[in-house]
């Protein structure tokens, strides 16, 4: 797979691998044995790049992608996550003070089985922090040899500048797809002035852009999508024109809709690598192959039109959540 690189010279796989859903956010949990077969599958088909967070599991997800990716560690980026108070003792369930992004990160060294994190993200900004102190205590382990780049996720243009100032931010990651279009806004021109890379999550729309939700889809127990507003079942219909015009695409380049949306987001920047998720190697396989669709300049064209037509007014996430995005 071509490779990509990332703000600080952090070069990965044109596509990565999101991790979250093994085993958090979507009701089923792979066994270690099922996710590993996963995940070095990814390594066979060329993807060098995978991303999990303290959270996740939460710490699970961790030990489950150090446990796996062990034998080819030299041949991988891992990126992991701080940033949510583990501990339950903060009403805001954020915690990025720099003696805690310490602790955790260490915690996360010892999960994940390395001896340094190639990315370590700020999961969400925390208000009742600087973001100067922030990056201060990330510059702080970069020089401490437990971490090589420095992210941000969830973050503003204003964040992000600050941030930067202090010590240089690698990548920020975001939701960007068909279905999101926001950073396209103030955050994609931010991010080319400061030569920051973006990795967007949830680039398939959580599933919508694959084909194989609609209006008429439920979600089982413990899925994250039946908490979320944007998948309603009014809110999925509206989605419908662009699903059947990114599936006609597909069918005419022998493609399938999700290789279709990943090629849009990988049309968009040189600089911008999705993290498809998944738990079944046949959609691994479709999604890494995205990185050889092409499309055309008016194909390109007629996706984006159509996708500003989304009404996107609304909110992503529940109150909590969505107090965690940082304008």
């Amino acid at each position: 797979m071509d490779k990509r690189t990332l703000g600080t010279g952090l070069e990965v796989s044109a596509i990565g691998f999101g991790c979250m859903g093994l085993n958090h956010g979507y009701g089923h949990r792979l066994s270690e044995n099922e996710a590993a077969a996963v995940l070095r599958r990814a390594v066979d088909v060329g993807v060098t790049f995978f991303d999990t967070a303290q959270v996740y599991g939460p710490l699970t997800n961790e030990v489950l992608v150090g446990k796996a990716l062990a034998p080819v560690r030299d041949q991988v980026a891992i990126a992991t996550k701080f940033g949510f108070d583990l501990d339950g003792t903060r009403e805001s369930g954020l915690n990025s003070e720099p003696a805690y992004i310490k602790q955790t990160v260490d915690a996360s060294l010892q999960r994940l089985g390395v001896e340094r994190i190639d990315l370590l993200y700020q999961h969400r900004v925390d208000p009742a922090v600087p973001i100067e102190d922030v990056a201060g205590a990330v510059k702080e382990l970069i020089e401490a040899g437990k971490v090589a780049h420095f992210g941000l996720s969830e973050a503003g243009a204003s964040t992000i500048r600050r941030a930067h100032a202090v010590q240089r931010v690698a990548a920020l990651q975001s939701e960007y797809s068909l279905w999101w279009r926001e950073p396209e806004a103030e955050i994609l021109p931010t991010l080319e002035e400061l030569g920051i890379g973006l990795v967007p999550f949830s680039p398939l729309g959580k599933g919508l852009l694959t084909g194989t939700v609609d209006g008429s889809s439920s979600f089982a127990e413990g899925d994250v999508r039946a908490t979320l507003p944007r998948y309603g079942e009014q809110s999925r219909a509206g989605g419908e024109q662009l699903v059947d015009l990114v599936t006609d695409i597909a069918r005419s380049k022998d493609a399938t809709p999700a290789q279709v949306a990943l090629a849009w987001l990988l049309a968009q920047q040189p600089w911008i690598v999705p993290i498809p998720g998944t738990t079944k190697i046949h959609r691994l396989e479709e999604n890494t192959a995205a990185a050889a669709v092409s499309l055309t300049d008016d194909e390109l064209a007629q996706l984006a039109e159509l996708s500003a037509q989304i009404d996107t007014t609304g909110p992503r996430y529940p109150e909590k959540m969505q107090s965690w995005i940082d304008r």
